[in-house]
């Protein structure tokens, strides 16, 4: 009988990070612990704060490692200079264990500017990549979709966007088992002369390249799902990402509002599709997803909401566990061998 070695996956997460840290980080952890059994999960922060959240649960303490640090990098700090100055933040003590290789993967729910700063200069770029890009995945009514990029690059060239469009591409493909994937570029108008200047000539670059390219699509056709992939500067798509989902959360607040204010006979209709309401709400729900990854650079970069969960975090570590096990950063390294 041969024993078949099982590849136990190592991932770095800031113990600090997010609006609810540690307490979510770690309850994040323990639930993945639980539900994986090929991770080790290394959480960074102050040592006594995490094992004294870590003391609430039953895990298995032979796979979570502490590395202990002093500080902590806050969202309104500047990221460059914050990433330089604290060597010994918790956001950067895992950087540097995905650097250095002792884990494959980071997670962190904190700053987005010092996490895409630190992932660019301490974990590094992919050779030939210009500018990481955030790319997350958003639910539409046709299937789900993507927008790279959502912040990391408020100004940008039109090269850039043609690389995020390549990385979404691979990602997506690799994702949800996809062939001849549409990409489209956000733009004012669907017409070919539509936009600025940098969209008037990233529409040129990309009605080059060897994909499906769909050409420009307005905002008011996002929600649709039908492009896969949905490229942009980091100005517009992280508009366009804040909009969607401040809509979505008032579109379902106003109907919630508008049965609980209604008849008796609503209030009945109401109790008959309430499976329908929460499988809607959840379709919307960050927690769902976990996290966004940042494509691009040398190492799997899951970047969790600000507001995270345990929830959250769990399902940010199974999404680096999916980055991993579909190989995408290899893929992404191929495709820029080639240019």
């Amino acid at each position: 009988m041969f024993l078949v070695a099982v590849h136990v996956m190592k991932i770095a997460i800031d113990g600090m990070g997010g609006d609810n840290a540690p307490q979510a980080v770690v309850e994040g952890v323990v639930q993945a612990l639980k539900e994986y059994e090929d991770i080790k999960i290394y959480i960074t922060g102050p040592k006594d704060e995490i094992e004294k959240e870590l003391s609430k649960y039953t895990y298995p303490k032979d796979r979570v490692t502490l590395v202990h640090t002093n500080e902590v990098i806050s969202p309104n700090e500047h990221p460059v200079m914050a990433i330089r100055k604290k060597k010994d933040s918790s956001i950067v003590k895992a950087l540097n264990l995905v650097k250095d290789g002792e884990c494959e993967a980071i997670i962190s729910g904190g700053s987005t500017g010092a996490f895409l700063a630190g992932c660019t200069f301490v974990v590094g770029r992919i050779k030939g990549v210009e500018r990481p890009a955030l790319a997350p995945i958003m639910p539409g009514r046709h299937g789900k979709f993507m927008i790279v990029d959502v912040g990391a690059n408020v100004d940008c060239k039109p090269q850039y966007l043609v690389q995020f469009a390549h990385m979404g591409k691979i990602y997506y493909e690799a994702m949800f088992n996809t062939k001849n994937t549409s990409v489209g570029l956000l733009n004012i108008g669907a017409e070919e002369e539509k936009g600025n200047e940098l969209t008037k000539a990233t529409y040129k670059l990309l009605k080059e390249e060897n994909f499906n390219f769909v050409g420009n699509i307005e905002p008011r056709d996002i929600p649709r799902g039908e492009v896969n992939v949905l490229v942009a500067d980091g100005f517009v798509g992280n508009t366009a990402l804040k909009m969607y989902e401040g809509s979505a959360s008032n579109i379902l607040g106003m109907l919630k509002d508008e049965i609980y204010s209604s008849s008796i006979m609503s209030k009945l209709g109401a109790a008959l599709l309430k499976p329908v309401f929460k499988s809607l709400k959840v379709k919307f729900d960050y927690k769902e997803v976990g996290g966004a990854p940042f494509l691009g650079v040398n190492g799997i970069c899951i970047k969790a909401h600000g507001s995270s969960d345990g929830k959250a975090f769990k399902n940010a570590i199974k999404q680096a566990k999916l980055f991993k096990e579909n190989d995408i950063l290899s893929k992404i390294e191929e495709k820029f061998k080639e240019k």
